[in-house]
């Protein structure tokens, strides 16, 4: 019964971890295929591995809470957070700019634009925004092998309080024709 246990358990890690790694590339799947692995070398028996231990959470670690900073601020101020690039034919980038104003005190920095999945590519004003000034966040979202309804998002860090702001996207992607459904319609 423990083998089979074992067993079971080595098969439900594997198939975690394929599942995980085919899926979209972001630092949070990433690290939990390194967790993933590194339990299974661990019910191996092979403590030669070069993953990391899996990190714990402590009880006695209290949540940072950031406080909003004191003096004066930029604003970001988008002229939406939303887009709908419609209905894409698969294998096709789209490109969406989001322009951004600073309507703050201060001269306006995004620091970073992280996207929700691999598939998508931002762009950003890299240089400061001043006090009326205008940037952009621009999003590449490549369609191959995504068929179907998508939902993404960008998260803009900036020096602004609150510190994120999320952008969202979305797209109808239309399946290539494979000869399998039959001849492309005309």
């Amino acid at each position: 019964m423990k083998i089979y246990m074992k067993t079971t358990m080595k098969f439900l890690v594997i198939v975690a971890i394929v599942a995980l790694s085919v899926s979209c590339r972001d630092k949070g799947s990433e690290k939990r295929i390194a967790e993933l692995e590194t339990r299974l070398a661990q019910m191996e028996g092979n403590k030669s591995t070069s993953a990391a231990p899996i990190a714990t959470p402590s009880t006695t670690e209290t949540p940072i809470v950031e406080e909003k900073p004191e003096g004066p601020l930029p604003t970001m101020e988008f002229s939406t957070v939303d887009h709908d690039f419609g209905t894409v034919d698969e294998g096709k980038k789209v490109v969406y700019t989001y322009k951004v104003k600073n309507t703050g005190q201060a001269p306006l920095i995004i620091q970073n634009a992280a996207p929700s999945c691999g598939c998508t590519v931002p762009n950003w004003t890299k240089t400061p925004i001043p006090v009326g000034g205008e940037g952009f966040v621009k999003a590449e979202f490549d369609t191959k092998g995504k068929p179907g309804i998508n939902n993404k998002t960008i998260t803009v860090t900036a020096n602004t309080w609150p510190k994120t702001t999320t952008l969202k996207f979305k797209a109808m992607v239309t399946a290539k024709p494979d000869g399998a459904n039959g001849p492309a319609a005309n």
